[in-house]
């Protein structure tokens, strides 16, 4: 499972971004964290090169906030090669930007829960 998941080789890398974590994934945070939503998130989560903001295991849904350097080309293309990737892990990634979260946090966590019901439990 380390092969791909949670490396140790990334993990203060991992460690960093937690401490580092914006604004925005602060305030989500407080909303996903202990099982709030019915499952078990996880911060910085990694798969194998890519580290997802949040992470629910039980649902495969990856949670990404993305800030303005996401908007280029170049990120946008990076982004997209990314989803496509964990997609093929069988990972659904959502991704809302800091002003969704930070204007609108409500309709972001109800996106969320909206993902729950559909989305099968199964390990990593």
């Amino acid at each position: 499972m380390t092969r791909y998941f949670n490396r140790r080789d990334q993990r203060d890398q991992r460690r960093g971004l937690r401490r580092n974590s914006t604004p925005a994934e602060q305030k989500l945070w407080r909303y996903l964290r202990a099982g709030q939503l019915g499952t078990k998130f996880r911060r910085q989560y990694s798969v194998d090169v890519y580290v997802i903001d949040f992470y629910a295991p039980q649902w495969k849904l990856a949670i990404e906030v993305d800030g303005g350097f996401h908007f280029s080309d170049e990120a946008e293309d990076h982004d997209r090669e990314r989803t496509v990737y964990l997609k093929s892990f069988g990972i659904t990634v959502l991704r809302f930007t800091n002003r969704d979260v930070l204007d609108n946090v409500d309709a972001v966590v109800q996106r969320i829960e909206q993902m729950a019901p559909s989305r099968q439990i199964t390990s990593p």
